[in-house]
């Protein structure tokens, strides 16, 4: 799972958890840990939703200014389902996880 540039940071620092996807079947699954940074994002729930159930609340915790903000990244290729990504950072630890 990929984050824009800018919303790297606060991914890792554990300020953002959740991120609104748009795909055409889902690109991860519960309990999937996907590389970030020096650790990994360990997906703790996926949800699809309705396009119209994206809030701005949503948008803002996702790292985005508003709901048009978060989109304009979401959107991309052609995909038409909505999904609600909820994670954890975990660092890797020097025993090797």
């Amino acid at each position: 799972m990929m984050f824009a540039k800018p919303l790297r940071q606060r991914v890792i620092a554990g300020e953002i958890t959740t991120s609104v996807r748009i795909w055409m079947r889902p690109h991860v699954r519960i309990g999937g840990r996907y590389p970030l940074g020096a650790g990994f994002i360990e997906v703790a729930a996926l949800t699809e939703i309705d396009l119209n159930d994206v809030t701005p609340r949503m948008a803002i915790q996702s790292g985005f200014t508003g709901v048009e903000d978060l989109l304009a990244t979401a959107r991309h290729g052609r995909g038409e389902r909505v999904f609600l990504v909820e994670f954890v950072y975990r660092a890797v630890s020097d025993s090797g996880e």
